[in-house]
């Protein structure tokens, strides 16, 4: 049980960099808190923690291996993630002006605040074409975690890394919500979407310069 606790410990110290770092899950968390509110923001980031177990248990599988080995597979999910990521920063950069005036109100911010379904996709998607966890997950799995860890053991690393990652994202969530930062955000709303687009987009590009190593 030691060696188990051991392996989690250094895991979590190598992942909780990861956590933090700015990239499309951090920027697509905030975008959703000031742009759509709280409850968006939340439900955003337990699809990006959905996510996070769909690479862990592909990478536990070995598929994560078949796809860090193959420049077609690599592009696929990389040409899918550019996709993506550009197509939420234009629709970024067009939208126009929020009026938090409207959300407030119960009625229609009923009838105009986001899907479940469509704020989990938002997040899910956003981790989910990003290939870069496959080699993350790759690296820290097979130098951290022992061949002979059990696998249920291994799913059990992925749901704590999950769990922290979704309360990181929570966290983030609720303090993009606060009063004051909701009232900045009325101030500015189009800058901020546009801001946040033309990081959607950067990042995009970024990703279309990456290669499987």
């Amino acid at each position: 049980m030691n060696q188990y606790l051991i392996e989690l410990a250094s895991l979590m110290a190598i992942f909780s960099f990861a956590i933090v770092s700015p990239g499309a899950d951090l920027a697509m968390v905030m975008r959703q808190s000031l742009v759509h509110g709280r409850r968006s923001a939340i439900i955003t980031s337990f699809g990006i923690g959905t996510a996070l177990m769909f690479h862990v248990t592909y990478t536990i599988l070995g598929l994560g291996l078949i796809i860090s080995q193959s420049i077609y597979l690599f592009n696929i999910v990389k040409w899918c993630g550019v996709a993506y990521l550009i197509y939420i920063g234009i629709k970024a950069l067009k939208a126009s002006k929020t009026d938090m005036s409207i959300q407030a109100e119960g009625a229609d911010a009923h009838e105009k605040r986001q899907s479940a379904l469509k704020a989990f996709g938002l997040g899910f998607a956003a981790n989910a074409l990003n290939p870069k966890p496959v080699f993350f997950f790759l690296s820290i799995f097979s130098t951290v975690v022992s061949a002979h860890t059990p696998i249920a053991m291994k799913f059990g690393y992925g749901f704590v890394m999950a769990g922290c990652l979704i309360l990181w994202f929570v966290g983030v969530s609720m303090f993009m919500t606060t009063p004051k930062m909701r009232a900045a955000f009325s101030r500015a709303s189009q800058w901020i979407d546009r801001a946040s687009g033309l990081v959607f987009i950067a990042l995009g590009l970024k990703l279309a310069t990456e290669k499987a190593a």
